[in-house]
């Protein structure tokens, strides 16, 4: 006989189902890929006093003791200092009533310790004097309400690639901060701790605390960094460390000159006609030297005048023009400078020359003059200069004169003929003036410049007055020694005729292989780099002394943004025009084409 059992399944219980749907939630969400995975490092190291997170290092500090004052902006060198760091700082405010009467007990023992040594015919204990009446102040303040005392946490993690590297660190910021009697300590077998009340949970893990005052607390902030905001200048950008406004003047360098270096379509040349928009309504003149058409637009907009040099524009500048007689300077030695600019001129427009052409050509440029009498005693103002036809019959006449005059022919009979050979027609009195020399061949093109140049120069030392020489694409002038020679005196002369030069480039190698470039940096106080390619970096990190990450931010710079040099402070700065600027100077080929076509009547 079989007997046929049949046991009945038994329900699992609600806190059973609970139980058996958590470790099944447990084990679908190890599965998931979550945003922890994503950025945690794939191992950690955790050593006495730092941690590795992947291939750097970190170490943490606490601030444990503060002075009896706290002066504003104390904690600016540590936020401007050259290190990749975070800040931490945990604020927790105190209940007044509990510190008032923990304070009255405090002044009650403080009061009977001064009676006591009074009694006993003691020398009065000036530390113990001190901590009364910063008590007593103290509570006064807490009583009506004008102060509040807080528990304050400092923290920074500062982060390196080397140990070595962060012992240095170490030693730099302690130091720094001992400065201020402020004194700080790394987080011996507590890196851990450390390193997450550093990072933004809101939770203070080693909770190493001071009470601080509100007056105190408030001096650590804002962040400061360096700062150009200043009473008098113009708005150049937005410091992007503190969003703060870039304000300047660049006549309140020791020189007005700047020089501007960033790669095709960085917004260098955005950056220079703010600049000059900006500039002109603060009652500064400014002579702008255009090779590519970018400023025709803005001498429209404000009135300016511009005038295109080419072989058959109407407007002549004669290099053989007389140089303006300067008040105070001597006509003799203006005369002599004025021979020595145009022979660097004609030497570039023959190009090689041997010695023996050269001083050929010295006495031929004397003898030019001689030939209308004129001498550095005459009175310039009412003499016709010669022209260039008249210096090339004077070489003929030269004994060896001959080649060098049959190949400056081209200029006055040749293919080339028209923009040098003309006596100058062109009238200057204007806030802004805008030589365009787009049209002319590349290689005529140093040759404008130069002449250009030479033609302002005698008009800038003509009159004093507050002007600007923007030379754009400055690298033309350079390629020749003499060009560069030339510009590097306009930099070094400047400043005594009330002139700012700005020197613009895009080929950063070709500006400084040339000996003039770095001199040229050198005498310019105003310094602007925008985006860099990897192909300059280094050339432009070894010539302004930059860090890694002032190099790093170069290279991923986005349009308008750079770094700012004003003597010795740099920010990084954003440029930032209003939507009224923004339209008369942008230069991107799709805004233009836009404007065109808003301002057509059949659109």
């Amino acid at each position: 006989m079989s007997i046929l059992s049949s046991k009945k399944q038994k329900t699992p219980s609600s806190q059973e189902t609970e139980r058996i749907l958590a470790e099944a939630g447990q084990v679908f969400a190890r599965g998931i890929t979550t945003l922890k995975d994503l950025v945690a490092p794939a191992a950690l190291e955790f050593g006495q006093n730092f941690i590795k997170v992947g291939e750097r290092y970190c170490r943490t500090f606490f601030i444990f003791t503060y002075p009896r004052y706290l002066s504003t902006n104390w904690f600016a060198p540590i936020i401007n200092m050259d290190a990749v760091m975070d800040i931490s700082m945990h604020i927790h405010p105190i209940d007044t009533g509990m510190i008032l009467k923990k304070l009255r007990k405090k002044v009650a023992e403080v009061e009977s310790q001064i009676a006591i040594e009074e009694e006993k015919g003691l020398v009065r204990d000036p530390i113990l004097e001190t901590a009364y009446e910063d008590v007593e102040e103290l509570r006064d303040k807490l009583q009506q309400a004008s102060s509040h005392l807080f528990q304050f946490s400092l923290y920074i993690t500062v982060w390196s690639k080397t140990p070595e590297e962060l012992d240095k660190q170490e030693t730099v910021l302690r130091s720094l901060l001992e400065g201020k009697l402020v004194y700080a300590k790394p987080a011996v077998f507590q890196q851990s701790e450390a390193l997450k009340s550093a990072f933004p949970y809101n939770e203070d893990w080693l909770n190493i605390t001071n009470n601080l005052d509100s007056e105190s607390l408030a001096t650590i902030f804002p962040f400061v960094s360096f700062d150009l905001t200043t009473d008098k200048g113009i708005m150049y950008g937005v410091n992007r460390h503190n969003n703060s406004l870039v304000i300047f003047d660049r006549f309140s360098l020791p020189n007005a000159n700047t020089v501007i270096f960033g790669q095709s379509g960085g917004g260098k040349s955005y950056a220079m006609k703010l600049e000059i928009l900006r500039s002109l309504m603060v009652g500064v003149d400014v002579i702008i030297i255009d090779p590519e058409n970018e400023y025709e637009r803005l001498a429209e907009a404000v009135g300016g005048s511009y005038f295109k040099i080419s072989l058959t524009s109407q407007n002549k500048i004669n290099p053989f023009d007389l140089p303006r007689v300067v008040e105070g300077e001597s006509q003799a030695d203006i005369f002599r400078s004025h021979l020595l600019e145009l022979t660097g001129l004609l030497r570039i427009m023959l190009g090689t020359i041997n010695e023996t052409q050269e001083a050929l050509m010295d006495t031929a440029v004397e003898e030019t003059y001689a030939s209308r009498n004129i001498t550095p005693e005459s009175d310039f103002k009412n003499i016709n200069p010669p022209v260039l036809k008249d210096f090339i019959t004077v070489l003929e006449s030269l004994v060896g004169g001959d080649e060098l005059a049959a190949r400056l022919k081209k200029f006055t009979e040749g293919t080339s003929a028209g923009f040098v050979d003309q006596p100058s027609n062109l009238d200057l009195n204007n806030n802004l003036v805008v030589f365009n020399i787009r049209d002319l061949e590349d290689s005529l093109r140093p040759i404008a410049m130069y002449m250009i140049l030479h033609h302002i120069w005698n008009v800038v030392r003509g009159s004093l007055k507050k002007r600007m020489l923007v030379v754009d694409e400055a690298w033309w002038v350079m390629q020749h020694e003499d060009g560069g020679s030339f510009l590097y005196s306009i930099a070094k002369r400047a400043r005594k005729y009330y002139l700012g030069l700005s020197t613009i480039t895009q080929d950063v190698n070709d500006f400084l292989n040339s000996k003039y470039g770095q001199p040229l940096i050198t005498n310019s106080s105003l310094q602007i780099l925008f985006k860099q390619s990897p192909a300059t970096i280094e050339a432009v990190k070894q010539a302004f002394n930059l860090t890694d990450e002032e190099k790093y931010l170069l290279l991923e710079a986005a349009v308008g943004e750079g770094l700012f040099f004003a003597g010795l402070k740099h920010v990084a700065i954003k440029v930032v025009a209003s939507y009224t600027e923004d339209k008369i100077i942008t230069s991107d080929p799709e805004q233009l084409v836009a404007l065109k076509q808003s301002r057509s009547p059949n659109s």
